[in-house]
């Protein structure tokens, strides 16, 4: 990675006319002073430092923000760190703890815990990638803040100490969270012969669910203040107001607590300031549950010692019977947001007595939905069923195996077998009597029917399209850039289309082509269009909002767009409930293109969409060969390969900033930010971005974004921490972050302006739907860029280092990127070797199976 050292400005000799010092990360790790605060840095090119492969230094002059602290980015997939540092932003689906390391194991709970001395690769039981406070603009996947399962319960009983056992994040196609298993080839996949056998099961499966009452949506619910609440109910309700306010839990109970929930309720919609055009009624926000029902669930939790104030939460989450189903089954605490085993085993013991034992089938019950949902956090659909069953067992549970019999027979799971290898062949030389192998997944119906429903939509379109049209006017069309893409969209009802952020072009010249030609056609992406975008591309709706009917195209009658062409950028992005509505909402007949990056990070939400319908190749896909321009996208490039390359950037296009410390890092951020890039390249502060990879810590976004606001904008920050004029993010739903400028507060709440306009933010959903801006992680930055970035890497932060959240990081930069470095050897090792981390999906095999039995699986 080449670089002009920090100083967006013009190099300086350095005493008595000498060239300028040239110092670099290794000399920043190693104590070389930089220049004295205020002084412009000067720059200058000099060879890769030996300790810093693949990075020129240049002068130490300018500032850096530092970064929290993260956890490594799971080189080894049995265990995690002990004590990672939370808050770090990681990919996984999912969504982010923060703040600090992961709070110890323990709540005294003797059989709820696994034992200390091993366990299924990482645990579901931990928070996905996220910050484990839930705050705004965490997504599932922002840090991995959490212990491997290794601290003992100061209770320390039969069941094994209070650490959580930890399900991989690992498992891709192929490989499940507990490492690698065969992959199966695509023409394996293709010609199964178990296929029949399989959906005759799943279509067996499918009655039986019916007859299953559909999971309620859980609802996170502010805390009321508690009142002389001691002991257990304290404990609890005390860890409880940590999820929901952003804060870290008590090590007490949240050993290592998931970031947030899955999906949590919606909160209601800002009200927008401007009336928007006529869309049609939006569904109603669930009904509060019955107060008589809320009282006698409040009853219920006194009895076990846990705050009533959980009463509301869990009358919503379990329906009007939540009660009796409590005193029934005391494990069914887990469907509610941020309870942990430890937690639910204690409530048992309260209501149950000695019969709360760990083999006590309603607590396997219940421990199997919980570690499937600590699973779709961290981006898995589905999990191999030997590693369930490892993460029970180190909970507690005697027999296993069997406990996921039984939630199999009662449909809390479904079973699927997904062939393996190529299949046997009739009449092969020992073949007779040979069955195909199998792998043996497990997942819940929510996850199940996402994929197969999205499996099912994109073969609809790639086998309803006819091709109707004036062939030899998209001929004429296909001329320029994005020529292939325009010949392939031509022919075929489904496409994908890979490339950087130049490839972006070839998209809009579709669009532009299939407009002239009288198609109707919308524009998708994951964030609001930039101001530097293309004019096209500013044209843009949001997945969210053409999902939500405030955006895009009209719905016919059967509720699906009135379109011809849909075109997705930033399909990486899209996780697998999201991506299966979107689908189905494309009428027959029409295209569409799915285009994005695959080196980014994953979406935040469960599976992995893109990947998925890359590796299933049952569709045209276009490469774009357009190149990113100048020595960022060389850099960029080079770092989507695993190669980080010293280029040549004699605008200073790309810059390294050595610090020592996290308060050296934030010193020189502010410096960056408010003087010298802005003094260098004329680039406003509010073209800026922060990025680093977490919240917490003494560099992540919170402490960056106070020092940033200290001296960009200072004020009594009266409002939750807010003044007029504050650079901020809005998070609407877990995965989204929308960038905006508070504009004033008032009784209404918080008023925001963003790309989408004016919204007003109630007050008490402020501290959950609004965090500062001027800071941010590389999961909220995805899909956006800015005129100039600084990407903070303090050395606590080489932990959370991946290829794909460098890749994403740096390449948020237009013209300038200022790397504060502080990681050593860390930053060139995580882009050679540490990989995104596979997820265990089905789509893939799906969209195989789809396509052999439509006889047209491709070359």
């Amino acid at each position: 990675m080449s670089t002009d050292r920090h100083a967006a400005e013009p190099a300086s000799p350095g005493p008595q006319g000498e060239a300028p010092k040239a110092t670099g990360p290794a000399a920043a790790a190693a104590g070389a002073p930089g220049p004295a605060p205020g002084e412009p840095p000067t720059a200058a090119t000099a060879p890769p430092s030996p300790e810093a492969p693949g990075v020129a230094a240049a002068d130490a002059g300018a500032e850096a923000g530092d970064d929290a602290p993260v956890p490594e980015a799971a080189t080894a997939e049995a265990a995690e760190p002990a004590a990672a540092p939370a808050d770090t932003d990681t990919g996984a689906g999912t969504a982010d703890p923060e703040d600090g390391p992961a709070a110890p194991a323990g709540a005294g709970d003797d059989t709820a815990e696994p034992d200390s001395s091993s366990g299924p690769a990482e645990a579901a039981a931990t928070a996905g990638t996220g910050d484990g406070s839930a705050e705004a603009g965490d997504e599932p996947a922002e840090a991995e803040s959490r212990s491997d399962g290794t601290e003992a319960d100061a209770a320390g009983g039969a069941g094994g100490p209070a650490a959580e056992p930890t399900l991989s994040e690992r498992g891709g196609e192929g490989e499940g969270p507990a490492g690698p298993e065969p992959t199966p080839t695509a023409e394996g996949d293709a010609a199964a012969p178990q296929l029949s056998e399989a959906q005759a099961e799943l279509a067996a499966q499918r009655v039986e669910r019916d007859r299953i009452a559909r999971r309620k949506a859980q609802r996170q619910a502010p805390v009321e203040a508690g009142a002389k609440l001691s002991g257990t109910a304290a404990d609890l309700l005390a860890a409880v107001r940590a999820v929901e306010s952003g804060e870290k839990p008590s090590p007490r109970y949240f050993d290592e607590a998931p970031t947030a929930p899955r999906r949590p309720a919606p909160a209601p919609a800002p009200s927008p300031a401007t009336p928007p055009r006529p869309r049609p009624a939006a569904a109603a926000a669930p009904a509060a549950p019955p107060a008589a029902s809320v009282e006698a669930v409040r009853a219920v939790l006194a009895r076990g010692g846990a705050p009533e104030q959980l009463a509301a939460p869990a009358a919503s989450a379990l329906g009007e019977t939540a009660a009796e189903e409590l005193v029934e089954n005391p494990w069914r605490l887990l469907a509610l947001a941020g309870i942990r085993p430890t937690q639910a085993d204690s409530f048992a013991r309260a209501l149950l007595g000695p019969a709360a034992g760990p083999g006590d089938e309603r607590r396997a019950a219940a421990l199997v939905g919980w570690l499937l949902e600590q699973a779709a956090v961290k981006g898995h659909t589905a999990l191999e069923a030997p590693t369930l069953e490892s993460a029970l067992a180190q909970y507690g549970v005697p027999q296993p195996a069997e406990a996921l019999e039984q939630a199999v027979a009662e449909g809390l799971v479904l079973v699927f077998h997904e062939p393996l290898g190529a299949p046997v062949a009739d009449g092969e030389e020992g073949a007779e009597g040979e069955e195909q192998p199998v792998r043996v997944l497990m997942g819940l119906e929510a996850y199940a029917l996402a994929e197969e429903s999205l499996a099912d939509g994109l073969a609809r379109l790639a086998g309803t399209f006819t091709g109707v049209g004036d062939a030899a006017a998209w001929q004429e069309a296909a001329t320029g850039t994005g020529a292939d893409l325009i010949r392939a969209v031509a022919a075929h009802g489904l496409v994908v289309h890979t490339g950087g952020e130049a490839a972006r072009a070839e998209p809009l010249a579709l669009l532009e082509a299939a407009g002239k030609l009288g198609l109707r056609t919308c524009l998708a992406a994951h964030a609001p269009a930039h101001a530097s975008a293309p004019a096209t591309a500013q044209g843009a709706v949001t997945v969210a909002g053409l999902l939500a009917g405030t955006e895009g195209p009209e719905r016919d009658a059967d509720g699906q767009f009135a379109l011809d062409l849909l075109v997705v950028l930033d399909a990486p992005q899209l996780d697998v409930e999201s991506a299966a509505e979107l689908v189905e909402s494309v009428p027959d007949g029409a295209r569409l293109v799915l285009s994005g990056d695959p080196a980014v990070l994953g979406s935040a939400g469960p599976g992995r969409v893109f990947a998925d319908v890359l590796a299933a190749r049952a569709c045209p896909q276009v490469v774009s060969r357009i190149p990113d321009p100048g020595p960022l996208g060389e850099l960029v490039s080079g770092i989507g390969i695993g190669e980080l390359n010293q280029v040549e950037a004699p605008g200073k296009e790309v810059v390294i900033v050595p610090v020592r410390d996290a308060g050296e890092a934030v010193h020189r951020t502010v410096q960056l930010v408010a003087e010298s890039v802005p003094r260098a390249f004329g680039i406003a502060a509010d073209g800026i971005q922060v990025i680093t990879p977490g919240h917490g810590g003494p560099a992540g976004t919170r402490a960056l974004n106070a020092a940033l606001k200290e001296r960009l904008n200072p004020g009594p920050a009266r409002f939750d921490g807010f003044d007029p004029g504050d650079r901020i993010v809005h998070v609407p739903s877990p995965g989204r972050a929308v960038p905006g400028r508070v504009v004033s507060a008032d009784a209404q709440g918080l008023h925001l302006e963003t790309a989408g306009g004016r919204i007003v933010v109630p007050k008490e959903q402020v501290a959950a739907l609004v965090r500062h801006g001027w800071a941010v992680t590389a999961h909220q930055a995805v899909g956006m860029r800015w005129p100039a970035v600084v990407a903070v890497l303090p050395g606590d932060a080489a932990p959370a280092l991946s290829r794909d959240w460098v890749y994403t990081a740096f390449g948020r930069a237009e013209r300038h990127l200022s790397v504060v470095h502080g990681v050593d050897q860390a930053l060139p090792r995580a882009v050679a070797e540490v990989l995104p981390k596979p997820r265990t999906t089905r789509l893939a095999g799906l969209l195989r199976t789809l396509a052999a039995a439509a006889g047209e699986q491709p070359e």
